[in-house]
C-alpha cells in the first residue's frame, strides 16, 4: 500500500509539472507572436519614417507650414504603412512646427534655452518635451514660472494635452501635479523671489523646465535648481528647458550663458561641464500666428527696443540700451585684409586699475566709413606696457599708427616723473590729446550708426572685437543725464570709440591730392582739428 500511495504521488506530481511545461510553452508562444508583431510594426514604422526623410528631403515637397506629402508619394506606399498611417492620424495630439521647435524636442543636450522673437510656439514646447519619459514611474518633471498667474496659462493649456497623450492622467489641483498612469509626475510651481528655489530643497527631480528665464534678475534660482537633477533610473536622463524672450531684467546673464559661447545651434560644454545649447526663435516658425500676419503687425507697432526684441529676437538690445540703432549683423563684419593705402588712426583710454582700451581704426576713401579693425582690452599695463603692447599689435602695419589719448593720461597728479603719455610719445607713439566732449561724442557715434546713401553704415567694426561690441550693444543711458551714457556701466572701449571718432578722422580728396594744388594744406593730414 505505501509504494502504490508513493506512486501515485509521484504521479501526480509529474502530470502537474507536464501541465505546467505545456501552459509555460503557450504563454511563450504567444509572446513570441506578440514580439513578432512589434517587430513588424517597428519595421513597418521605420519604413514610414524613411519615405517620410525622403520626402522632407525634397525642396519640392516642403511649405511654410511644414512637410506635405504629394499624392505620388502616397500612392507609391505599401499597403501596411498607409494602414499605419491611416491608424496614427487620429492619435496625433501633438505635431512640432517644422524647424526650432522640432529641434527643441529632439536635442540631447543637458541644458537648452529655446529663446527669442515672441509667438514662436515655445510654451507648447515646454509642456510637450517633459512627456519623453512620463512612462516611466521615477520621472520627476518641474516646470515652473514667476508667478502664479502665469503659471495659469500653463497649466491650461496642459488640460488641453495631457489627458490625450496619457489616457487616466489626472491633474491634483491643491498640489499643482498630473499624474500619469506609470507614476510619473510633473509638478507646476513658481519662483516670485530667489529664495523661493529653498522649496525645493531635498527634492530631486529629472526634468526642470523654466518659461520666461529672462524674467529673474540673477543666475541663482537657476543653479540652485540645477543640484536637483538627479536620478538612479539609468533609462532616464536629466534635462534643463529655458523659454526666454530678449531682454528683460535677466536678459545679460541669460545671454552670457547660452549665446556668448557659441553660435545658435551649436553645442558647446560649460564651465560647470554641461553640455548647452541656444536655439533661436523665430514669428516665422509659427506657421498659425504668422499666416494671417495680424500678430506680427502688434508686434511691429512695439517701441524700436521691444520691437527688436520680441519681433525680430534681437538679443543685442537691451531696455535703457544708448545706441538702440546698433545691430550687430549690420554693423558688425567679418575680418579681411584692408589696403595698406587706407588712413589708420587709434583711440586710447588708459587705466591701470581698470582696463586699457586701444582702438584702431581706418577710412574707406570711397564712401569715408570708418572702419574699427582691431582692439586691445587690458588692465594693469603701466606706460612702458601699454607703449610695448600698441608697438605688437601694430606689426601688420608698415608705421606707428597716429592716435588720440585721454587728456587724463596727460594729467600730472603730484609725481615728479613723466606722465603716461609722456611715456608713450617718447616710446614712438605719435599722439595728441583726445576732445572729450561726451555729448557730441556721443551724437557722433549716432551719426556714424547711420547707414549712408548706399545703404552701408557708416561704422563697422571687425567681428574680432568683441569688447568694444559688447560695450555699445549694452551700455546705458545715464537715468539722470539722458544725453549721456552711464559712466557706472563699462565704457573703456567705448570712451576710446569716442576719443577716435571725435578726432575727425578723414582721407584726402582726389582734390587735395593733385600735384598742382601746391598753395592750400590742411591744418593736419589725418585729423581734422
Amino acid at each position: 500500500m505505501t509504494r502504490q500511495y508513493n506512486y501515485s504521488i509521484a504521479h501526480k506530481a509529474k502530470l502537474a509539472a507536464r501541465k505546467a511545461v505545456k501552459e509555460k510553452e503557450k504563454e511563450i508562444t504567444k509572446l513570441r507572436k506578440r514580439l513578432d508583431n512589434k517587430q513588424q510594426r517597428l519595421k513597418t514604422k521605420k519604413q514610414a519614417l524613411n519615405i517620410v526623410q525622403q520626402a522632407e528631403n525634397d525642396k519640392e515637397t516642403k511649405s511654410k507650414k511644414g512637410l506635405i506629402m504629394e499624392q505620388a508619394h502616397y500612392d507609391v506606399l505599401p499597403k501596411a504603412v498607409k494602414t499605419l498611417l491611416e491608424e496614427e492620424k487620429d492619435r496625433i495630439v501633438f505635431k512640432p512646427n517644422i524647424g526650432p521647435q522640432t529641434d527643441f524636442l529632439a536635442a540631447p543636450e543637458q541644458d537648452v534655452l529655446y529663446g527669442g522673437a515672441a509667438g514662436g510656439g515655445k510654451s507648447y514646447a515646454m509642456l510637450v518635451d517633459p512627456l519623453r519619459f512620463m512612462h516611466i514611474k521615477e520621472h520627476r518633471a518641474l516646470l515652473l514660472r514667476k508667478s502664479m498667474p502665469e503659471l495659469r496659462e500653463l497649466i491650461d493649456k496642459s488640460r488641453e494635452l495631457y489627458p490625450k497623450a496619457f489616457k487616466g492622467a489626472r491633474f491634483r489641483e491643491v498640489e499643482k501635479i498630473w499624474k500619469f498612469p506609470s507614476g510619473a509626475t510633473l509638478e507646476f510651481g513658481y519662483l516670485d523671489r530667489d529664495a523661493d528655489v529653498y522649496r525645493y530643497q531635498g527634492q530631486s527631480y529629472t526634468w526642470i523646465g523654466i518659461d520666461e528665464l529672462t524674467q529673474y534678475p540673477t543666475e541663482f534660482p537657476l543653479q540652485y535648481l540645477q543640484s536637483r537633477l538627479r536620478t538612479t533610473n539609468q533609462l532616464i536622463k536629466c534635462y534643463i528647458r529655458c523659454t526666454a524672450n530678449p531682454g528683460g531684467v535677466g536678459g545679460n546673464w541669460v545671454k552670457k550663458r547660452y549665446l556668448d559661447p557659441a553660435p545658435p545651434n551649436d553645442s558647446f560644454v560649460g564651465k560647470d561641464e554641461i553640455t548647452r545649447k541656444f536655439i533661436p526663435a523665430r514669428l516665422d516658425d509659427n506657421p498659425y500666428l504668422s499666416e494671417d500676419g495680424k500678430y506680427e503687425k502688434m508686434l511691429s507697432s512695439l517701441p524700436p527696443v521691444q520691437k527688436k526684441q520680441l519681433l525680430e529676437g534681437n538679443w543685442d538690445v537691451s531696455e535703457g540700451a544708448a545706441f538702440v540703432e546698433f545691430d550687430y549683423d549690420k554693423h558688425c563684419i567679418a575680418p579681411y585684409n584692408l589696403p595698406k593705402h587706407w588712413l589708420r588712426v587709434k583711440g586710447i583710454d588708459y587705466g591701470y586699475a581698470a582696463e586699457s582700451a586701444v582702438i584702431w581704426g581706418c577710412i574707406d576713401p570711397t564712401d569715408e566709413t570708418l572702419i574699427i579693425y582691431r582692439e586691445l582690452y587690458q588692465k594693469g599695463l603701466t606706460g612702458q606696457d601699454l607703449a610695448k603692447r600698441i608697438f605688437e599689435f601694430e606689426k601688420e602695419d608698415r608705421l606707428s599708427v597716429s592716435g588720440v589719448l585721454d587728456t587724463a593720461a596727460w594729467a600730472r597728479t603730484g609725481t615728479t616723473g613723466p606722465t603716461v603719455g609722456e611715456v608713450l610719445t617718447m616710446a614712438g607713439h605719435k599722439l595728441r590729446r583726445a576732445d572729450k566732449n561726451r555729448i557730441q561724442g556721443k551724437i557722433q557715434i549716432h551719426e556714424r550708426l547711420k547707414l549712408n546713401d548706399k545703404g552701408r553704415p557708416r561704422l563697422q567694426i571687425f567681428k574680432s572685437c568683441p569688447n568694444l561690441i559688447r560695450e555699445i550693444q549694452s551700455i546705458p543711458i545715464d537715468p539722470n543725464k539722458p544725453e549721456d551714457v552711464d559712466t557706472k556701466a563699462s565704457d573703456h572701449a567705448y570712451d576710446a570709440l569716442r576719443y577716435l571718432i571725435m578726432s575727425r578722422p578723414r582721407s584726402q580728396t582726389s582734390y587735395e591730392k593733385m600735384n598742382q594744388i601746391k598753395k592750400w594744406r590742411p591744418a593736419d593730414p589725418v585729423f581734422g582739428y
